[in-house]
């Protein structure tokens, strides 16, 4: 099934069906909400940014999948040139099925473009079956991560 599904920048018209792949989640379900109109603006304010870029995947003109990469110029690890991925999600329909693999071999070759030599991302301690998936892509849990809501 990984063979069908292509990967491309968002439309604003995906907006709703990313919001509903976040909805699609054991921690999604009660953290997003259902007004799009932040979402939009989000959305917009990505397209400005430039180096953060909001890409879905697409199987029979379907939004299965996405993924948010922001690109980071920094001056640790030598200078280093980062990306830095979030909001990864699979439809729960479509799991086990090497979409998730696709995608993350997406994200890597945009950041290899980018001119990175990391790909970087932070995941709940809670997503189990994520961290397994993550470890058998050859992802090294190396640090810890700390957040605070502001």
């Amino acid at each position: 099934m990984s063979g069908g599904v292509t990967f491309r920048e968002a439309h604003r018209e995906d907006v709703p069906a990313v919001v509903a792949l976040l909805r699609d989640d054991m921690l999604g379900r009660d953290r997003e909400s259902t007004d799009l109109t932040p979402y939009f603006t989000a959305w917009e304010a990505m397209r400005a940014e430039g180096a953060n870029q909001l890409i879905v995947g697409v199987y029979g003109g379907e939004v299965v999948a996405c993924y948010q990469i922001t690109f980071i110029s920094g001056l640790s690890l030598s200078a280093a040139r980062r990306a830095q991925i979030e909001g990864v999600r699979v439809s729960s329909a479509l799991r086990g099925q090497g979409i998730g693999a696709a995608l993350i071999g997406d994200a890597e070759s945009r950041a290899r473009v980018a001119g990175c030599t990391l790909l970087q991302f932070t995941t709940n301690r809670r997503r189990s079956d994520a961290h397994r998936f993550y470890d058998g892509l050859g992802f090294t849990p190396s640090h810890i991560g700390y957040k605070k809501s502001l």
